[in-house]
């Protein structure tokens, strides 16, 4: 199927090449995790980012040193987005203990002070109000830094979350809370199982102002996370970004996704991709070749590949790290 052609922003060459890298980046790392979880390397959990990465980096991209994010489980993706190392990210998926928690956090829990990546949550909603909590702190020491609360359309529906935005207005805290549409709570459509025209909307009862963005160009994002971040450094407190997204795998890897149909699918693939849209961009406006596409390809590949091999060369915890990094 033909993709429209792209609209041309005033945007540089090296910046939408740096953001075609980190999509890029991003998707390539999924895609090998996925193989890795079926040659039994990574057990548990495992929930890949694969279509969403123009979330993350036009959220990245609209960010400071000292500004905080966290998440639920779909995590690698906003790990790598924020700067986190793609070897870490692997050893710590395959229970390594060259991962970022010691290979004892999966998939869902490591975390990254010096990157200001505070988890990986897998308690559905959990984060929204630690993410508060992030910036209640940033609001007490009187600096303009600025947490990212990510979490999906499922979790939209979750109680906490509605205490938090009250929470949250009435302390005036600088939090974007970001809800990653990407229209399956597991597998239930978004249709079936909310009955708002829109997610962010909600905000509006407890005064909090928000809007519904288009999650496939990173652009756009950008552009929206600009515009909020701003609203919480100036002191307005919170605001909400409902990105409106699509995953292309199933929920996690045990989830063959049979709810929607190929033909769906096929159709976000073909015309709605966020890596694709931005190679459109550089190709149509003649900012680079195909070969200088090719080979950014390999070179990620390559960063990959070498992340996969040291996660399989790096040992696993030692016995003696049960009692390690608990409470007792």
């Amino acid at each position: 199927m033909a993709r429209k052609p792209a609209e041309r922003p005033n945007v540089s060459k090296d910046e939408l090449l740096g953001y075609y890298r980190e999509m890029l980046l991003i998707r390539r790392f999924e895609e090998k995790a996925g193989q890795l979880y079926g040659m039994g390397l990574i057990g548990g959990f495992c929930h890949l980012y694969i279509g969403q990465e123009a979330v993350v980096v036009g959220l990245e991209a609209a960010s400071k040193e000292g500004d905080k994010r966290i998440t639920s489980y779909r995590d690698h993706g906003h790990m790598l987005a924020c700067g986190m190392d793609a070897k870490g990210v692997m050893a710590e998926l395959t229970g390594r203990s060259g991962g970022y928690s010691g290979g004892k956090g999966g998939s869902m829990h490591m975390f990254s002070r010096e990157k200001h990546f505070y988890g990986g949550h897998g308690i559905v909603g959990a984060q929204v109000p630690l993410g508060a909590g992030l910036a209640f702190a940033d609001k007490y020491l009187g600096n303009d830094n600025v947490t990212f609360a990510y979490f999906g359309d499922g979790a939209a529906n979750q109680g906490q979350v509605y205490e938090t935005y009250n929470m949250a207005e009435l302390w005036n805290l600088p939090v974007v809370f970001v809800i990653e549409n990407n229209q399956y709570a597991m597998g239930t459509s978004v249709r079936r199982s909310t009955k708002s025209t829109t997610l962010f909307g909600r905000g509006t009862a407890y005064g909090i102002e928000g809007e519904q963005v288009d999650g496939m160009d990173v652009l756009a994002v950008k552009a929206a996370g600009e515009k909020a971040v701003a609203h919480c450094r100036a002191g307005d407190g919170p605001y909400i970004l409902e990105v409106m997204t699509y995953r292309y795998r199933g929920h996690s890897m045990s989830d063959p996704a049979k709810y929607r149909s190929r033909e769906e699918v096929d159709k976000m693939r073909n015309e709605r991709d966020a890596i694709e849209h931005v190679r459109d961009l550089l190709l149509q406006g003649g900012q680079t070749t195909e070969d200088e596409l090719k080979a950014i390809d390999k070179e990620i590949k390559a960063v990959v590949n070498e992340a996969a091999e040291f996660a399989k060369e790096s040992p696993e915890p030692a016995l003696e790290e049960l009692w390690t990094d608990i409470w007792a």
